[in-house]
């Protein structure tokens, strides 16, 4: 190696040292207790990992465009719907009485569908407190029993048309906004907190 080669990689080593961490959090642990500055990178495979989907997706992707056409097109017909939307609010009812799909025994929840033993743990909390509000427990022990009996009906707040704050739980005597949008004539449902 001559010189001329070096000297970049000599100057590179000899400077102060500055971290792109890429992977797992204690490797950035590690540097930053010798105070080496560390820039974390959140970064995952695509597809979580999986070969199959990851493949899928670039094919998609790579494909004819017909398929990212479709999406573009779905992605402005969504915009131009929240664009146009004219929410009004028409009413104040009992989630029960006015949610379509809800029952005395129905906890809606924010996000996708998720079983009790899936929830995380302010989700939990939610329903747990759902539960007493509701009287079906009088405790936090009786609510998890409760909740993980199979009893409940779990079900994402986005397929009954409603939304809730936080971990969106929303029970059956809760009080609701009922939400009209005069544009395209749905309703939606949102706790009144």
């Amino acid at each position: 190696m001559s010189r001329d080669t070096c000297d970049p990689i000599l100057e590179l080593l000899s400077g102060e040292l500055r971290v792109i961490n890429v992977g797992l959090g204690s490797f950035a642990d590690t540097l930053r207790a010798t105070n080496t500055a560390v820039i974390d990178l959140d970064w995952r495979p695509p597809a979580g990992g999986d070969v199959e989907l990851a493949e899928r997706l670039d094919r998609i992707s790579s494909s004819d465009g017909s398929w990212i056409e479709a999406i573009d097109a779905a992605n402005a017909e969504a915009i131009e719907r929240v664009l146009a939307a004219e929410p009004r609010i028409v009413g104040i009812g009992i989630a029960r009485d006015v949610i379509p799909g809800m029952t005395d025994r129905t906890i809606l929840h924010a996000g996708p569908p998720v079983t009790w033993d899936r929830m995380c743990g302010p989700m939990r909390g939610a329903v747990i407190g759902g539960l007493i509000y509701e009287g079906a427990a009088t405790s936090p022990e009786e609510a998890e029993r409760l909740a993980a009996s199979g009893d409940i009906a779990f079900g994402p707040c986005h397929h009954h048309d409603a939304v809730g704050p936080m971990a969106g739980v929303v029970t059956a005597s809760m009080p609701v906004w009922i939400v009209e949008n005069a544009a395209f004539g749905n309703r939606a449902y949102c706790t009144l907190n």
